[in-house]
Formats: C-alpha cells, sequence, structure tokens
C-alpha cells in the first residue's frame, strides 16, 4: 500500500510517499481502509521535531490525525466496530496516522461517520471539532446565556467553536481577519472583530465567561484576555507554547488545552453534524501523494483553510 512517511525530523522535504506493507489489526484494533485524513498544524510541528519532547514518535512516521473511512478488518476480541462500518477517528498523537491507504487503531477510538455528508469529508471533524468541543465545554464549562470571546475564529478550530458555542445558546464574541470575518458571522457569531485594525481589549465592552484563545498572539495580548472575563471565569488556550493567563485574586482560571480522543464526544459532534446543527468546511481536496505539498504550503501560511487528503484508492 502507499503512505506518506518521515524518516528523520525535518523541512516538509523528508516527507516520502512510499510502498509499505499493509498494517495487521492485533486484539482490540480494527484495520480502516482509508477514505481521507486532513492536515492538521500539529502534523507540521511533529514532522518538524518540535514536539519531540511531549510527543516522540518512533521514526518512520506517518502523520495524520483524523481519519474517515471503512472498517475492513478486526482484531481478536474487538466488540463494536464491524467489518463495513464507515467510521470517523482521532488517533493517538504518537501512533502511525492516517496518511496511507489503511492503517490499524484501537477500536475504542472510533465513531460512526457522518451519513450526511461524502465519508473523505468527515476527515475534517475530529480533532479540530474535538479541540473546540473540549476547550467550550470541558474546560469552559460553556452553557446558554453566557458569553464568550473566541480569538482566532477564522480558522478550522474556530469555526466549529463558533456554531457549537451558538448551537448552545451563548452570546458569541469572535475576533477575525479581513479574509475570514463574513464566514464566521456565517457560522453565527453575534459580534465580529476585526483583530487587524482594532484592539480586542478595548473593542470588548462588557465582561466575557469564557475567553477561547486559538490564535498565536503577543504574549501581552494574550495576558490581556484575563482582564476581559468576568469574576470566577475562564481563559481556555490552545497555544501551548504560551501559558493561558490567570488572575487568582478574581478567581479567573487559565487552562491550557491538549486535546484528548474520545469517541462519545465525536458522536455528540456527528450527530449534530447529521441533524443539519453543524457545517463541516472543507476547503480543498488533495492527493495523498501531494502531501508534502500541502506541508510547504502551511509553512508559507498559503493553505486556504481545511485541506482532505486523498488516499489512492480512496
Amino acid at each position: 500500500m502507499k503512505a506518506v512517511r518521515f524518516h528523520d525530523y525535518g523541512d516538509p522535504d523528508v516527507l516520502g510517499y512510499e510502498d509499505v506493507a499493509q498494517p495487521v489489526p492485533g486484539p482490540g484494533q480494527v484495520r480502516v481502509h482509508v477514505a481521507a485524513t486532513s492536515f492538521n498544524p500539529i502534523d507540521a510541528s511533529v514532522r518538524a521535531g518540535n514536539m519531540r519532547g511531549p510527543m516522540p514518535v518512533a521514526l518512520p512516521h506517518t502523520p495524520g490525525r483524523d481519519v474517515a473511512g471503512t472498517v475492513d478488518a478486526l482484531g481478536e476480541g474487538v466488540d463494536g466496530p464491524r467489518v463495513g462500518d464507515a467510521v470517523v477517528g482521532f488517533l493517538p498523537m504518537v501512533d502511525d496516522g492516517a496518511a496511507a491507504e489503511y492503517i490499524v487503531t484501537p477500536a475504542e477510538l472510533l465513531a460512526p461517520a457522518p451519513r450526511s455528508i461524502p465519508l473523505a469529508d468527515a476527515a475534517a471533524l475530529p480533532l479540530v471539532g474535538l479541540t473546540a468541543w473540549q476547550a467550550l465545554f470541558d474546560h469552559g464549562k460553556l452553557t446558554a446565556g453566557q458569553r464568550v470571546l473566541i480569538s482566532g475564529a477564522g480558522g478550522a478550530v474556530g469555526g466549529y467553536a463558533v456554531q457549537l458555542a451558538k448551537s448552545a445558546g451563548a452570546v458569541v464574541i469572535a475576533t477575525a481577519g479581513p479574509g475570514s470575518g463574513e464566514r464566521v458571522r456565517a457560522h453565527g457569531a453575534d459580534e465580529v472583530i476585526d483583530h487587524t485594525t482594532t484592539e480586542v481589549t478595548a473593542a470588548v465592552t462588557e465582561p466575557v465567561d469564557v475567553v477561547l484563545n486559538l490564535a498565536p498572539v503577543d504574549p501581552a495580548r494574550l495576558a490581556s484576555f484575563a482582564t476581559l472575563v468576568r469574576p470566577g471565569g475562564v481563559v481556555v488556550n490552545t497555544t501551548v507554547w504560551m501559558p493561558a493567563p490567570a488572575d487568582e485574586e478574581r478567581g479567573v482560571r487559565g487552562v491550557d488545552l491538549f486535546v484528548r480522543s474520545d469517541a462519545a464526544q465525536l458522536s455528540r459532534l456527528v450527530a449534530l453534524v447529521d441533524s443539519g446543527e453543524l457545517r463541516v468546511d472543507v476547503a480543498q481536496r488533495v492527493p495523498l501523494a501531494e502531501l508534502p505539498a500541502v506541508h510547504t504550503r502551511a509553512a508559507e501560511g498559503t493553505l486556504p483553510g481545511k485541506v482532505v487528503v486523498l488516499p489512492p484508492s480512496a
């Protein structure tokens, strides 16, 4: 089968499109015939060697944390997925990923795929959807009637975060650049602040209950977000190289989010997709052989949005 792998850390040119042996599922695992994976920034960080401390991988390594596909073989003791089931999943950070024609993965990590969208497009959901869900509800404890500020709402996680927060009945204030403001409004944001022309702390005139930071803002701006939060609120931060700010005197918590795989939560996201309450946006679909070029474009800042990657047999 074909897979993209890197044998050493480095720039995108370390990625190779190779012939590798088809994996065999072990106990508790299933083999998935991959319909698609997707590109996430964490893939580039792992490939570059920036995550060797918290996320050590065995080399050679296949990237691709998201998977959508069809179960085609079961390991011993699997109770749940059946051969032929369409599934989605968020794969463990240190295991081989889904930039391949077939993968094996623990059965417990998989959820039934959405029925209302193409199976390949479902690969755009797991990692970013779970990040948004866990940030808002596990850590932010967001409830109806609360106010949330989503910094960096124009990205893939931001798109889901705006939709989920609005669906939960929150008032959504979002920051976005001029190229993504209309899309963020279409996702349901009540107010959109153009962070390229407006100082966010000046534009938010009423306290918020939750700040969700998804953008690589400068440290001073990140620290200022705590001043926007009411006493007892929270700042949830996904740019973990900068700690989330807190204000102990006012009881404002700072949480650094490390997304985790959760099939039950992913099933809830899938249900929202199938009910029409959550839209999956795919900007581009590319063949697996072009994944190195996707990494290059990501480094250049020229990706158009969420990119889904299709193996040759998909």
